[in-house]
């Protein structure tokens, strides 16, 4: 009888281990992973029928709030976005049958008011009766800047980003096409369940926000990295002259690199720099070398997703290094934004505002502050320095090499500013097709303004699905888009 209790016991005893090691692991291994999840509603089914506060952007407009539900329905709020598509990409939705993304996601403890902080800070107001402990979130972004990029971009497949050069504060962060989450955050499951298929079958990623989290060939806005590399590693400057070339073979290849449209090209770095020549950029990475190059651009962050306070951030990318020092064809396309180079918008309106700020990358970020119910702030974002590529003197050489392109270069057409405010450019025109191929491109341009005393640094990116952007070149469709945004940042007051 014995030796039966303690065989009891023994299993007993496994049993208790087994569901030990199992609670753990759930509930403390994988719970980061699980409260990732898009589709895990368990937290909202807990905090549906709670006060959510507001999501505002800086200029006061309210883009996410909670509204009494209808009468007939067993919740007592649903949430709302009253600017529609406008802010979809950072809002996210907040839906109780598929859950929560972007903010509304991982800024949710604040907007409930479960921080340890809100918690503390409210119980005077709950033991007073009001019971209402939500917080808001405000944005860096304006709704006035946001509507401009929107308008500016049209129905055209692409990105547009503004962020504030000294601080790496976003200020507008659009992509088209972009979705209305308020169908999504309906009551009504099957309903909000039809437009969710939908837009996941949707061409163009419109549940994706492609400014930061799509990367995409950067065209000729690239050689702004290489000129930043060959800089600050003494292989050039603005004295350096380069051969007048239509093609140029480089090493270990029978096949030609050249010009856009196969011109001519050539001069001092100036002057190759604002004309978009193709070649002497190419011979520059060759000279680096791979190994240069790819530490280069490291330094630029190329590799490393963009440290963004939104969910799921993706990293530019160089391609692959494996064997470079063999393949220095491919070596030589990237050094003007070819072959497997792609960059996220964000990231390229990063390196001009990197320029503009005197060498140094800043964190960018689209959350200001959060505050509480009573109007304490809670956390504000303090601006932080994520690289330093390029030394202060040489990020003014290349502030004033995209001046050039504004002025006397590819980006001369169509991004003189109102007021005849200074604004330094970069144009890029990535040509997808290979050769008898229908011609495709991406068209870019990076800029930012003023260029004696930056403010502003927005990138502009065209995605060349249809004939007009694959016929035409960044200068010519993207800088018009930048003009239009750069005017309305500069009449914010400083």
């Amino acid at each position: 009888m014995n030796r039966q209790i303690r065989q009891l016991a023994a299993g007993f005893m496994a049993l208790y281990i087994s569901l030990f090691v199992a609670l753990n692991y759930w509930q403390v291994e994988r719970q980061e992973d699980l409260n990732s999840r898009v589709d895990n509603t368990r937290q909202i089914l807990r905090e549906f029928n709670q006060p959510r506060g507001p999501i505002i952007t800086a200029d006061g407009m309210v883009v996410a709030d909670s509204v009494a539900a209808p009468a007939a329905s067993e919740y007592d709020f649903q949430r709302r976005y009253p600017t529609a598509d406008l802010f979809a990409n950072v809002t996210g939705y907040y839906s109780i049958s598929y859950g929560a993304t972007q903010l509304e996601k991982s800024h949710s403890d604040v907007l409930v008011g479960a921080t340890g902080r809100q918690r503390v800070l409210g119980l005077g107001e709950l033991v007073g009766g009001q019971g209402d402990n939500s917080g808001t979130v405000r944005l860096t972004m304006r709704s006035d800047l946001q509507q401009v990029a929107k308008d500016a971009l049209g129905e055209r497949e692409g990105s547009v980003v503004v962020i504030e050069i000294e601080t790496g504060a976003v200020a507008a962060l659009w992509s088209y096409p972009s979705y209305d989450p308020n169908p999504i955050s309906a009551l009504d499951f099957e309903s909000a369940g039809d437009v969710l298929t939908f837009l996941q079958e949707s061409p163009g990623d419109p549940l994706l926000a492609n400014a930061y989290q799509q990367r995409y060939m950067p065209g000729s806005t690239f050689k702004v990295l290489t000129t930043g590399i060959a800089l600050e590693a003494g292989r050039i400057n603005t004295r350096t002259k380069f051969p007048t070339e239509v093609e140029w073979v480089p090493p270990q290849t029978d096949n030609p690199i050249a010009n856009f449209e196969s011109t001519p090209c050539g001069g001092d770095l100036p002057e190759v720099f604002a004309r978009s020549c193709n070649i002497p950029f190419a011979r520059t990475a060759v000279d680096l070398g791979p190994a240069a190059m790819v530490s280069g651009v490291q330094e630029w962050g190329i590799g490393e997703e963009i440290p963004i306070d939104l969910p799921r951030p993706v990293a530019s990318t160089f391609g692959s290094s494996d064997n470079l020092d063999q393949a220095l064809a491919l070596l030589a396309m990237r050094g003007f934004g070819g072959n497997e180079v792609q960059m996220v918008p964000l990231h390229m309106a990063m390196v001009a505002a990197t320029v503009a700020n005197g060498g140094e990358m800043m964190k960018p970020y689209v959350v200001d502050a959060s505050i509480d119910h009573s109007g304490r702030v809670l956390e504000r974002t303090e601006p932080e320095v994520w690289k330093r590529p390029i030394s202060p003197e040489n990020a003014l050489i290349l502030n004033s090499l995209m001046q050039g392109v504004a002025t006397r270069g590819t980006a001369s057409c169509c991004i003189a500013l109102a007021g005849g405010i200074p604004v330094a450019a970069k144009t890029g025109t990535a040509q997808l097709n290979d050769t008898g191929e229908p011609e495709r491109s991406h068209a870019w341009i990076v800029a930012f303004a003023p260029a004696n005393e930056p403010r502003y640094a927005v990138a502009v990116m065209l995605k060349g699905t249809n004939a007009e952007i694959s016929s035409s070149t960044g200068g010519r469709l993207a800088g018009p888009i930048a003009k239009t945004v750069l005017d309305a940042a500069m009449a914010i007051p400083a």
